[in-house]
């Protein structure tokens, strides 16, 4: 099996090498790397340029994004400009930052969890931020959740999913509907990929507002965000969080906002996290 990893990158002349030179030290090497250096001003387009003449593997383009630096729409428009580049010649398609480091062996084992059987749609490890002087897990999320920052598509779940939702709630939606199209989705703990700057460090205050319009986007309804807007606030360690996501999905409610999925796929949303919850209240995983 081959991958391809398409990188948006905005501004990341910090990190953006330790991210190639952890993809150059993959036990199983990609076979396509493009990064999307989206209207940086510093030097992101000069180090990935210098990377690439060394790694022919490895391609550059720019993106005119004059778009605010917000979770979602940004990053997903880079990704598709940078997807848009590459050839159908590949088994597993990956979005990654461009502050992370990956372990030597991370796509041997992801590519070994494809290979073990053909359901499973996406696969990925977990985010680790250093705190103190020692690595530890960014826990913002279940474990059966992949980070936005690296997740990982078959091809065939990649097409039929439609690809990634250029809009905040892109990272979660992907993986509903490989639910609802029947694709498993596969963590792996034992994968530790090094964060180096911690979620949502750029976002500004208007961001806050946005995860519960992502939450309305999503289909969830009024009762499951109340409840997803409370454990994530509580996850961040910032309750008061919780009324920012709740005016966030009234506001998206009241405007009758476009949602992310269909009515049906979001009947099925809601019926899902349901069932989770009630799952998870009964000490199921």
């Amino acid at each position: 099996m081959n991958y391809y990893v398409v990188i948006p990158a905005h501004n990341e002349a910090s990190f953006l090498k330790l991210t190639l030179d952890s993809l150059a030290a993959q036990t199983v090497l990609p076979t396509k790397v493009v990064v999307v250096d989206d209207h940086s001003s510093d030097a992101t387009f000069s180090i990935a340029s210098d990377f690439a003449q060394q790694h022919p593997w490895l391609s550059v383009i720019r993106a005119e994004s004059h778009a605010v630096h917000l979770p979602g729409s940004k990053v997903i428009r880079a990704f598709e400009k940078g997807f848009a580049t590459l050839d159908q010649n590949f088994d597993i398609i990956v979005k990654a930052d461009a502050d992370l480091i990956f372990p030597p062996s991370y796509f041997e084992t992801i590519l070994q969890h494809f290979a073990s059987d053909e359901r499973i749609g996406m696969a990925g490890g977990f985010a680790y931020i250093e705190k103190n002087g020692e690595w530890v897990l960014e826990n913002l999320t279940d474990k059966d959740h992949i980070r936005g920052a690296f997740k990982a598509y078959r091809k065939a779940c990649f097409d039929q999913i439609g690809g990634l939702r250029p809009a905040m709630g892109w990272d979660t939606v992907d993986e509903l509907l490989c639910a609802f199209f029947g694709w498993k989705v596969v963590t792996d703990d034992s994968l530790h990929v090094r964060h180096l700057k911690p979620t949502g460090a750029n976002y500004n205050q208007v961001a806050r507002f946005k995860q519960g319009e992502a939450f309305y986007s999503l289909g969830y309804g009024f009762a499951i965000t109340a409840i997803a807007s409370a454990k994530l606030a509580l996850m961040k360690g910032k309750p008061a969080l919780y009324f920012d996501y709740m005016r966030g999905f009234l506001k998206a409610s009241r405007a009758r906002k476009p949602l992310l999925v269909t009515d049906e796929q979001a009947a099925f949303i809601r019926h899902y996290r349901w069932s989770r919850m009630k799952g998870k209240l009964g000490g199921k995983s």
